[in-house]
């Protein structure tokens, strides 16, 4: 079994990556070890899966299948923190990063950091408001309005509302995946 101990911390708690870049997730311990684990946990696959251990002297042992170039352990001391170093990101690299020790045959996880790889990251709120038109206002009665056919007919705005209530129930599935 696995136990959850304050004696390691990780940071950041959740990271968010474009595909093909590269990332970090940092783990400092605060006690003596022999050496880190680390694991990732896959919800989609629902699998714990072994990559890679690091003793103190920087000698590491990949788990199988595991790319010793896209994983990277630095951290040579028992005393400084150590850091997974995550290359060439994919989607397949989605899941919660968990450093680890072992101690008196028990293996004590860190509170874990959860990677998502997207293809395009959103964009920023923007921040700035766009300048007040200095254009006069146009004001249109009701009458003038109902003089000009076609504009508000229901042939239009019926078509118009119905599409963009599909594309907002199409997007629906789209978050659910980015939440999860």
């Amino acid at each position: 079994g696995f136990c959850t101990n304050l004696l390691l911390s990780k940071t950041p708690g959740h990271i968010l990556a474009q595909t093909n870049s590269k990332t970090e997730i940092l783990c400092e311990l605060k006690k003596e070890h022999s050496g880190v684990y680390w694991y990732r946990w896959s919800q989609e696959r629902q699998n714990f899966e072994f990559l890679v251990f690091s003793n103190p002297f920087g000698k590491a042992t990949y788990g199988a299948n595991i790319s010793q170039d896209k994983f990277i352990v630095h951290g040579v001391s028992s005393r400084t923190p150590y850091s997974l170093h995550i290359s060439h990101l994919h989607a397949s690299d989605n899941g919660t990063y968990y450093c680890s020790i072992s101690q008196s045959s028990q293996l004590f996880l860190g509170r874990g950091t959860r990677l998502d790889v997207v293809d395009v990251l959103p964009l920023p709120p923007k921040t700035t408001q766009a300048p007040l038109s200095k254009k006069p206002l146009r004001c249109v009665t009701k009458r003038k309005a109902a003089d000009k056919k076609g504009a508000c007919s229901p042939l239009v705005w019926v078509p118009l509302v119905t599409s963009i209530l599909v594309i907002l129930l199409s997007l629906v599935p789209t978050a659910y995946r980015l939440h999860r």
